[in-house]
C-alpha cells in the first residue's frame, strides 16, 4: 500500500503561497525594468540593490497579506478555477488601486499607463502561478504524496459507490481511512467491509484514533438529530464535514455548496467567515464600542447613580457566560434585579418577574441594562451582533435536550442578534431553544456586513420602542 507523505491540511496554502511570492516577483522584476531599463519612461534616478530589493520586500508582505484577507489561501484546489480567477482580478484591482493612490498620486510621467500595466503583469503573473500549483496539487495527490484522510459515514450503498469513485479518481486525493453504516451490510466481500470501525455511537472514539481531515456523508435518508450530531462533533475537532446534497433539505446550519469534480456538495466548515470580514467586524465593534462607552459616560454614570439610591446592591451586575468556542467570561450590566435575585438559584427571567427594581422596569424595557457589555466587546469577549450569550448552566442543560446546540457557539455572542430583533419571547422550551438555533445558525450562514448593519439598525428601533423585557 502506497503511504502519502503530506496531508493536504495546509498544502494547498502552502503551493498557493510559494506560487504568489515567485509570481509577484516576477512582475516586480517585469516593471522595474518597463520603468527604468526599458526607456519608455524617462527617468534620472540612480538606484542600487537596496534600492531595487526594498520595494520587493514590500510589495510581497502587501499582496500576500491582501491576499489572505480576501480567503486566497483557503483550498481552491477542489473548487472551479474560473472562481479563483475571478477573486484573484478583484483582489488585483483593488490592491492595484491602493497602490496607485498613494504612489503614482502625484507622478507626472503616464501613472494611468503605469497602473494599467502593473495590474495585468501581476493578474496575469499570479494566475498562471495558481495554474501551476494546482496542476502540482494535482500531480502530487494522484501518486499519493498527498492524501486527504477521510471517513465515509452513511448507508450502505451510497457509501460504496462514493468509495469506489475515490478509488477510481487519484486526482481528488481522498484516502478512504474507515467508514460507518447506518445500516447492515449486504455484500461480506464487498471492499469497504475491511474498513467498518464500528457504529455511530463509537464515532467519537473512532475520530480520535483515525484522526480524519474530512468526514463524508453519503445516505439515502438519515435522521435530523443524527446528522446534527455529527456535524456538531467533528465541528468541535475542526473538521471539515462534506455531505451529498440530498440530504441537504433537512440540515439547517452554516453551509456552502460546492462541486468536487463534477459532484455537487456541501461543505460545512470550521470556519465561518473569512479574515477580512473577521477584522472588520472586530474594527467596527471596537470603534461602536468607545463611541458609545465614551461619548455615552455622563449618561451611564447618571444611571449608576440611580441604581445605586433605587435599592441595595452593586451598581453592575456580573454573570459567568459561555463565549466562542466554550471559554467562559464575566458579563457586565446594570443591575435591574433586586439584590440576591437568585437565592432559589438560576433561572431565567420571564415576562412580569418580581424581582425586578422601579428603575430596573426602565433600565430592561429600554435595552440599556445591555450597555455595559460594550466593555465585553471592546476586549473582544464578545461582538455587537452574535448569537446571545448563555449562562454555563444553561448551555450545559440545552446542550442535553438539543444535541447541536453548542454549534452556536462557534461564532462570538452578540449584545443583540438575529433572533433578538424578530421575536420577543422568554419561555424556556424545546420548541422555544430550536427556533432560536433555527435563527443563530441563519446569521452564522448568510453572514455579512450588511446583515450585521440591518440587526443593529433594527435594534435601535425596538429601543426606541421600548422593545424589552418587563
Amino acid at each position: 500500500m502506497r503511504i502519502s507523505i503530506i496531508k493536504s491540511k495546509y498544502s494547498s496554502s502552502i503551493f498557493q503561497l510559494i506560487a504568489d511570492i515567485v509570481s509577484i516577483s516576477i512582475s516586480y522584476v517585469i516593471q522595474f525594468f518597463i520603468v527604468f531599463e526599458s526607456g519608455l519612461f524617462e527617468t534620472t534616478i540612480q538606484y542600487g540593490f537596496i534600492d531595487f530589493i526594498a520595494p520587493l520586500i514590500t510589495l510581497l508582505i502587501y499582496w500576500i497579506i491582501l491576499y489572505w484577507f480576501t480567503g486566497l489561501y483557503k483550498n481552491w484546489y477542489i473548487r472551479s478555477p474560473f472562481d479563483e480567477i475571478f477573486t484573484i482580478l478583484k483582489t488585483s484591482i483593488i490592491g492595484t488601486l491602493i497602490i496607485f493612490f498613494f504612489v503614482f498620486f502625484d507622478s507626472s510621467k503616464s501613472p494611468r499607463l503605469l497602473f494599467l500595466t502593473f495590474f495585468i503583469i501581476l493578474f496575469f503573473s499570479v494566475c498562471i502561478g495558481r495554474f501551476f500549483a494546482r496542476r502540482l496539487q494535482i500531480k502530487l495527490r494522484t501518486k499519493g504524496i498527498v492524501s486527504v484522510p477521510s471517513i465515509i459515514i452513511g448507508s450502505f450503498n451510497k457509501v460504496s459507490d462514493l468509495h469506489n469513485k475515490i478509488l477510481k479518481s487519484k486526482s481528488w486525493g481522498y484516502k478512504t481511512i474507515g467508514v460507518i453504516l447506518f445500516d447492515s451490510i449486504e455484500e461480506e466481500n464487498n471492499p469497504i467491509s475491511a474498513l467498518i470501525k464500528g457504529d455511530i455511537s463509537k464515532l467519537e472514539e473512532i475520530i480520535e484514533d483515525l484522526k480524519p481531515e474530512e468526514v463524508l456523508i453519503s445516505a439515502e435518508k438519515t435522521d435530523q438529530k443524527m446528522l446534527m450530531f455529527i456535524v456538531t462533533l467533528c465541528d468541535t475537532k475542526g473538521i471539515t464535514v462534506k455531505i451529498i446534497p440530498d440530504i441537504y433539505d433537512i440540515f439547517t446550519g452554516q453551509v456552502k455548496s460546492l462541486a468536487l469534480y463534477g459532484i455537487p456538495l456541501i461543505e460545512i466548515s470550521p470556519q465561518l467567515i473569512a479574515p477580512w470580514q473577521k477584522l472588520s467586524k472586530r474594527l467596527i465593534d471596537i470603534l461602536f464600542s468607545i463611541l458609545v462607552l465614551f461619548l455615552g459616560f455622563p449618561i451611564w454614570l447618571l444611571i449608576g447613580i440611580i441604581v445605586k439610591l433605587d435599592s441595595k446592591g452593586s451598581v453592575l451586575y456580573k454573570q459567568e457566560r459561555v463565549g466562542k468556542n466554550g471559554r467562559i467570561f464575566t458579563i457586565y450590566k446594570f443591575r435591574s434585579m433586586v439584590q440576591n435575585a437568585e437565592k432559589d438559584g438560576p433561572q431565567w427571567a420571564k415576562m412580569g418577574d418580581s424581582r425586578v427594581t422601579r428603575i430596573g422596569y426602565f433600565l430592561r424595557k429600554s435595552h440599556l441594562d445591555e450597555v455595559p457589555q460594550f466593555f465585553n466587546i471592546l476586549i473582544g469577549e464578545m461582538s455587537i451582533v452574535g448569537p446571545r450569550p448563555e449562562r454555563p448552566i444553561f448551555v450545559e442543560k440545552f446542550s442535553k435536550l438539543v444535541p447541536y446546540y453548542r454549534r452556536r457557539l462557534k461564532a462570538a455572542p452578540g449584545l443583540t442578534g438575529w433572533n433578538q430583533v424578530r421575536f420577543v419571547t422568554y419561555e424556556e422550551t424545546i420548541e422555544e431553544i430550536e427556533n432560536r438555533l433555527k435563527d443563530d445558525f441563519y446569521y452564522i450562514e448568510n453572514f455579512s456586513l450588511k446583515l450585521d448593519l440591518e440587526i443593529i439598525f433594527r435594534t435601535v428601533f425596538l429601543v426606541i420602542k421600548g422593545h424589552g423585557q418587563t
